[in-house]
């Protein structure tokens, strides 16, 4: 069983950066594909990177492509999200997912963090 852990939210004006965080425990991190999604109200569950269990491939979402960066530390047990030139529309909940399998659909991913909420100002 893998706990996640996210940390890193706040509110930021638009164009302004954060790094988001992910502690993971409980499991042998570096066998897992992790992934962030994040979730608003109005648009549900939307997939925004994955990075494979080695961090040799990651891939984007295109509305975060050369924007948001996503990389890992094997030894800390950590992955992170790097969001910057932040709009008003990337507004959500941004959790953190461990699963086996490198995919953009959530229901491929077993292991989910709460999330940490990004609010962008304009």
């Amino acid at each position: 069983q893998v706990q996640l852990v996210e940390s890193g939210g706040g509110l930021v004006q638009a164009g302004g950066s954060l790094r988001l965080s992910c502690a993971a425990s409980g499991g042998t991190f570096s066998n897992y594909d992790m992934a962030w999604f994040r979730q608003t109200p109005g648009k549900g569950r939307e997939f925004v990177a994955y990075i494979s269990y080695s961090g040799s491939l990651t891939y984007y979402a295109d509305s975060v492509k050369r924007r948001f960066t996503i990389s890992r530390d094997n030894d800390k047990n950590m992955v992170y999200l790097r969001v910057s030139s932040l709009k008003p529309e990337d507004t959500a909940v941004y959790a953190c997912a461990a699963g086996r399998g490198l995919s953009t659909q959530s229901y491929q991913y077993d292991y989910w963090g709460q999330g940490t909420q990004v609010a962008v100002a304009s």
